[in-house]
């Protein structure tokens, strides 16, 4: 449970903010606390992609169970293929 509260923690740092290549998305993206992330795991609406790179990823012992893994560099490729009508939650730390 302290885990899962200190990646939620770290994760509610780090959401909604992601500038890759030519996108910025820091003015449109909404911050999302803990909290409500935390209420929103089960849903069927929530999509969370972790975009962490390298050994940001690979060295960590804390993952959010089902999040989907993206390269921010990529985003080209895969942005479109995630359902507008989701809400969609990044996390890189």
């Amino acid at each position: 449970m302290k885990r899962k509260m200190a990646v939620l923690a770290a994760l509610a740092v780090s959401l909604a903010f992601l500038a890759v290549g030519s996108h910025s998305f820091a003015e449109e993206a909404k911050r999302m606390t803990k909290e409500e992330l935390k209420e929103m795991l089960d849903s069927p609406d929530l999509v969370v992609m972790d975009v962490r790179t390298g050994r940001d990823w690979t060295s960590s012992e804390h993952k959010i169970q089902g999040a989907l893994r993206e390269d921010p560099r990529k985003l080209d490729e895969w942005a479109g293929k995630y359902d507008k009508g989701k809400t969609i939650v990044l996390y890189c730390a």
